[in-house]
């Protein structure tokens, strides 16, 4: 009987103590939550920045916004076939899986493209991490969100790969609904940082 019980236990554990979710996916999520809370650091050091700012000229990018709006838009709909994929191989779906890897994969390289054309374009007036304080808190927050979103890019092209060898089924799939849950939080950060540093000094009047 305790032997029973002991196996029973082990079975529990391993799927998240009756929760319906994996020890792994479980550990996924401390993984996201010890990224969010660096990423918090940043942001509350920008703010710091701003705040002890506030009263003098005011902080601004030297460039127009209609290419990060774009930019934007391209990694928020990033979200659309990484989830399409997930749902995919959730049923099995083979073809639906490698489909929503490439696409995601495509739309987030692209997003680097773009902000690596932004930055060259703010090289070439002098806007740089040591120009200005506005400028190392913007390269830093914005390089470091850039360094996730191709660690992302690659998780995926690993689970791509991998898809084209055949080794996720509908039961076994940890690996892309981790690449999904990654690539969904690279997505939601960069809303939190796109609307701070781009659209809230235009709200503020500054």
């Amino acid at each position: 009987m305790s032997v029973v019980r002991g196996e029973h236990l082990e079975v529990l554990e391993e799927h998240g103590a009756g929760s319906g979710r994996s020890m792994a996916w479980w550990g996924m999520i401390l993984f996201i939550a010890s990224e969010a809370l660096i990423f918090a650091n940043f942001i509350a050091a920008y703010l710091y920045l701003e705040i002890r700012n506030w009263n003098g000229p005011g902080w601004h990018l030297p460039s127009e916004l209609t290419y990060p709006i774009i930019n934007t838009i391209i990694l928020i709909c990033s979200s659309f076939p990484v989830h399409i994929a997930g749902r995919g191989i959730a049923r099995g779906n083979q073809r639906q899986l490698k489909i929503g890897l490439f696409f995601t994969i495509l739309m987030g390289a692209v997003f680097l493209g773009g902000q690596v054309y932004e930055y060259s374009g703010l090289f070439g007036i002098h806007f740089t991490q040591s120009s200005t304080i506005f400028g190392s808190a913007f390269f830093t927050l914005t390089g470091f969100h850039g360094l996730h979103v191709t660690v992302g890019a690659i998780f995926l092209l690993i689970c791509l790969i991998r898809s084209i060898r055949g080794d996720f089924t509908a039961r076994n799939h940890f690996a892309v609904q981790a690449a999904e849950m990654y690539w969904h939080f690279v997505d939601i950060v960069w809303i939190v940082v796109f609307s701070m540093i781009y659209l809230a000094p235009l709200a503020l009047g500054r």
